[in-house]
This record gives C-alpha cells, structure tokens and sequence, in this order.
C-alpha cells in the first residue's frame, strides 16, 4: 500500500511541477499580437506599393521592390537580431508573410556562418526553408500535372 501512495505522491508533484513550469498563453492576446504584428508589415509592404507608384512604377515592377525591400528587411532585423523578438511577440503574424519565410532561410546562415561557407552557411542555410520550398515544388508539379491532365481530356 505504501508502494502506491509514494507513486501518487510523485504523479501528483511532477503534475504540480509541469503546471508551474508551463508557460500559460491567453488564445485572445496571441490572436491580437499576430494580427497587429502581420498588419503593420502588410501596411509597410502597402507603402512600398504607394511610393513606388507614385514614381510612376506599374504594379508588377512595385510589387517586385515591396517584396524585395520586405525580405532585405526581414534579413537585416535577422542580422541584428530583432526579428526573432518580434516573431516570438507577434507569433504567426510575423512567420507567415515573406518576411518570416527571409527570416527562416537567413537565420541558419548567420547561426552557422562561423563552421565556413560550404559546411556551415551552404548545408545549413535551408534546414527550415527547404521542406517548404520542397513541398511547395512538389504541390506545384501536382497541381500542374492535374491541369495538364484534364486540359488533354478536354475537362478545362
């Protein structure tokens, strides 16, 4: 009997430890912190927009210089190590842009630029971007093929 008491005993002080241990996240501040966080990019993406036009740009070639200046920011902040304080307070919101895609591709260079260019920067610098722009390639040909596909039996 005392066999099972001592058990429950440590059950119940790991439950106590983990609980105290566990950061606790309100769903409504992180929702708020994500929109803030990705709105202010996408307004600072939309000024980018509005200058360029108003030197008389078209909307491909703007559209080209915000998301050129949005990822040099993205690797600058990454640099001085600014973006991942931001990620870790604006969540989602600061991963999910092209921002946070820089983000992922420039933070492994940096981290691993000391063990030289090809071992450190060059096998390292896709550790999280490379299943994305694996899958995404991937989902791309998928896709393609499908269309491919029904065009040639005059489904589309």
């Amino acid at each position: 009997m005392e066999v099972i008491v001592d058990k429950q005993q440590k059950q119940d002080a790991y439950k106590n430890y983990v609980k105290q241990k566990t950061p606790m996240h309100s769903l409504p501040v992180n929702m708020a912190r994500a929109f803030v966080t990705g709105g202010v990019i996408c307004v600072i993406g939309q000024g980018i927009l509005n200058y360029c036009a108003r030197l008389g740009m078209d909307k491909d070639s703007s559209g080209s210089w915000a998301s050129l200046l949005l990822i040099l920011l993205s690797v600058v902040l990454t640099g001085f190590g600014l973006y991942p304080r931001l990620a870790k307070w604006g969540g989602a919101g600061a991963l999910v842009p092209i921002t946070g895609f820089a983000n992922s591709v420039a933070a492994p260079a940096i981290e691993y630029q000391k063990e030289g260019q090809v071992l450190g920067i060059g096998c390292k610098i896709f550790t999280i971007a490379g299943p994305v722009i694996l899958y995404g390639i991937f989902t791309s040909w998928l896709l393609g093929l499908g269309y491919w596909s029904f065009k040639c039996l005059g489904i589309l």
